[in-house]
């Protein structure tokens, strides 16, 4: 299936939806420290209720570390500065998408890293900064799960 992985993420509740959204998609999710929260708090748990039982959720202490996990086909970085949106990116089974932290997106590092092909947007209106993280997971995911005949899904 499809990787979901929160670089350094910051926001509980927004980590807490995700993993709601990874166990209903089928997706695994991947959080890269440091991480702005520990796994027990409160708001994580109670934006993700009882979902924690069906998500595939692991922590990497670091980027390189969980890219050597996971191994991915390709890794898309979503970022308010891609050149493509989402919507033209075409998905495989076995591919990342990757987020950066609520209150600054991915380094510059990571970008750069990637082919810029690989650094995706989601559209937006002029002179707005971005979507709430667990937002922009959820458009994504569903693109590309959807790309992917939502495979596993329920009929």
């Amino acid at each position: 299936m499809l990787h979901v992985l929160l670089y350094q993420p910051e926001i509980p509740p927004n980590t807490g939806n995700v993993i709601r959204l990874c166990a209903n998609s089928g997706a695994s999710l991947h959080l890269i420290e440091p991480l702005g929260f520990t796994m027990e708090d409160r708001q994580l748990r109670r934006a993700g209720l009882d979902y924690h039982e069906w998500a595939r959720v692991r922590r990497h202490p670091d980027l390189a570390t969980a890219l050597d996990a996971v191994r991915p086909g390709r890794v898309f970085a979503m970022s308010t500065r891609g050149r493509k949106n989402v919507f033209s990116g075409r998905f495989a089974v076995g591919d990342a998408l990757l987020f950066g932290p609520e209150t600054r997106g991915l380094p510059e590092t990571v970008l750069n890293a990637l082919p810029a092909a690989q650094v995706l947007r989601l559209p937006m209106r002029p002179g707005n900064r971005s979507l709430n993280l667990s937002n922009a997971v959820a458009v994504c995911v569903y693109e590309a799960w959807r790309q992917l005949d939502f495979v596993g899904a329920a009929e």
